[in-house]
This record gives structure tokens, sequence and C-alpha cells, in this order.
């Protein structure tokens, strides 16, 4: 370990000298955020864009007044699944998020960029920045339930959240294969240490169903996700299939017309945060 410099907003270890709460940003002042929820991985291509999207449209069907904050600032994919392709606009008192077609608020640099397929070279601070003024300077109004969609590892973007944002709890996006439990474990010890609670897992690319006879395909082998959650005391939220029109509904933007009760679990474990 390298000695301690006292900058604890540029370090992720856990010492006497931290307290978990001392970074943690206010929002705007006309937001009013309930619960706020992290969808993180240890490795990027796992799908948490995807599961970050059917959380929010799972808990807007469920009655509740939903927002997606789209931190993944250099592969941010949130606007294209909602078939969301306007700009941003602002006024003198803050940034106004785009709503999707249900009112979904959405908030992702794509909504500011002149063309969307401008990449973002910017260095981590200038991201970690940005992550911030998403949360501080949007006008999110009345919210029940945020959700972050974080970059892949656990670099300067999960780190800025974890301080920054009064996050209720981590939602963890799994895989089927062996390589899960590292991924787990990783994202799972950065939790403790920055002490956030992990609300449990979600498996993508659980399976297929054959669509001559429905036998379910364990298309990349028997799930190691279930010993994993039980190995670290940590719920199963959902396994999600490979579903083609899954896929389809993002890329034409119809995300919010997915039918499935895949995260039926999920809604109830979010659900369960309003009577803590």
């Amino acid at each position: 370990m390298s000695e301690c410099n006292h900058d604890c907003s540029s370090c992720s270890q856990s010492c006497s000298e931290r307290d978990p709460k001392s970074f943690i940003e206010k929002p705007h002042e006309l937001s009013n955020i309930k619960h706020v929820i992290g969808v993180v991985s240890g490795k990027g291509g796992v799908g948490k864009s995807m599961v970050t999207s059917l959380l929010a449209v799972t808990m807007q069907r469920a009655g509740y007044k939903v927002g997606i904050l789209d931190a993944d600032v250099t592969g941010p994919s949130i606007p294209q699944a909602f078939g969301v392709h306007e700009k941003a606009k602002g006024n003198e008192l803050g940034i106004l998020p785009v709503n999707s077609k249900t009112g979904i608020g959405l908030m992702s640099v794509n909504l500011l960029l002149p063309n969307e397929t401008d990449p973002v070279v910017w260095r981590g601070p200038v991201i970690s920045g940005t992550v911030k003024q998403f949360w501080t300077d949007v006008i999110w109004g009345d919210v029940d339930y945020m959700f972050v969609d974080m970059p892949p590892g656990t670099g300067d973007v999960p780190l800025t959240v974890f301080q920054s944002l009064p996050l209720d709890g981590i939602v963890i996006v799994t895989s089927p294969q062996d390589l899960v439990s590292m991924i787990v474990e990783k994202a799972l010890k950065m939790a403790r240490m920055m002490d956030v609670p992990v609300l449990g897992l979600v498996e993508n690319m659980s399976y297929a169903l054959c669509p001559d006879c429905g036998k379910r395909i364990d298309v990349f082998g028997e799930s190691k996700s279930v010993a994993v959650s039980q190995k670290f005391g940590l719920p199963m939220l959902g396994q999600l299939p490979i579903n083609p029109k899954l896929s389809a509904a993002v890329d034409a933007g119809l995300i919010e017309l997915f039918e499935g009760d895949w995260l039926k679990e999920a809604q109830k474990v979010l659900e369960g945060l309003s009577n803590d």
C-alpha cells in the first residue's frame, strides 16, 4: 500500500480517517430522489445497461417515478435503448432530463453531444466530474427510484458514484460462466470497502428457449451464479434469457415494450427499501 496523502477523494482504501458519508453530494435543490440504486459489474459485456433499462421499466410499470443516470460516459447506451435522440435542454436553474415515451427521466452524455457517434475522449477526472454534475446540476424532480448505469470495473467512475451519491445499494450483473465468481467478488469487495449494501445478483444470458419445443438450453453451460450467490449470501434477483426480442427492442429503442417477468424478485427487493 502506498503512503497515505490524506486525499480521500482519490483513494478507495478504508481507514480510520475516512468518513463514508463525507463526500456525499446533494442533488439539485429541485430534485427529490428517494432511492438510488447502482448497477455494476466487475467486467464489461455482461449487460449492465440492459439490466438497468429493464429494472427501470419494471419499476415504472409498478407505478413508481423512475430516472436513469447514465454514468457510462465513454460508452453510453441508455438513450438508444429507449429510443431517445433529442438533446437535453436547460435553463437558468439547471439541466432538464429527457423523458422516455413512458416518462422515465434520462440523463446521458449522448443527450448533450452534437452527434451521438462523437467519441468522448476525456481524462478520468473530467468523466468523474461529469457524473457528479448529472447528479447535482440536473433537475430530476420527484423520483422514487434512480438507477445509475455504471461502466465496468472498479475505476474512477464507480469510485465517484460510491463516494458522491447516497446509494441505497447496488445490483451486480453477472453471466453464467466460471469467470462470474471473480466478477462478483471484485464488485462485492469494492462495495464493502465503500460501505455500500449489495442488494443481489442479476444473471444475464442465463439460458435460451428452443423456439420449436420450448426446451431450456444452457448456452454457456450450467449457471455458476446461484452457487456464487449462496457463497456470498446474496439473493438472486433474476435470470435473464438470451432473447432475440430483447435485443431487437433495444436496437429499435423500444425497451419499454419488453414482455417478461424475469425481474419480479428484484422489484420486491427494491420495494422493500421503502419499508426500511
